[in-house]
């Protein structure tokens, strides 16, 4: 038997809209001024694992699964997107095994909103809470997520199967 591990790495970006409106990071609805432009609900963090995961198991990206040309996926909750990147991972005969994430923004404040992300995530992943690493930084007022035009994540995931 044959232990495969593999690697993902993923990205995302959504600019702020003008639009009043909370945003919603890792699940968590966060209070803010101001919304995030986006098709679905805009969740960057869980986009970016998306993407980590499906690039790890070689099966493209968030918008060959998911296009944001589809009206099936306007406003749609990004914890069921995980869910179905999750199925899709399995049905290839992978599970997660860890995640790390960085969200890049100036604001809103993250640190009251991480552990409570971590937990939504682990639930969604099927993972023990200590397989997940949320952390957030700023920019120290440069590029674009510096001059608050939007938020940014990066995230990394390991995945195992067996062959």
């Amino acid at each position: 038997m044959t232990i495969t591990i593999r690697v993902g790495q993923g990205y995302d970006v959504h600019a702020f809209s003008d639009s009043p409106g909370d945003i919603v990071l890792g699940g968590v609805r966060i209070p803010f001024e101001r919304s995030l432009k986006a098709h679905s609900d805009g969740d960057v963090l869980l986009h970016a694992i998306c993407d980590a995961l499906l690039g790890a198991a070689a099966l493209g990206d968030i918008g060959k699964h998911f296009p944001d040309t589809s009206e099936d996926y306007r406003g749609a909750d990004s914890r069921v997107l995980l869910g179905q990147v999750i199925a899709l991972l399995k049905a290839s005969g992978f599970a997660p095994g860890n995640v790390d994430c960085t969200v890049v923004a100036e604001r809103p404040r993250m640190s009251p909103h991480i552990e409570e992300m971590r937990q939504l995530i682990a639930t969604d992943m099927g993972l023990d809470v200590s397989a997940v690493s949320v952390k957030a930084t700023t920019t120290e007022r440069l590029g674009f997520a510096g001059r608050e035009e939007g938020i940014a994540c990066y995230a990394v995931v390991l995945i195992h199967g067996l062959s």
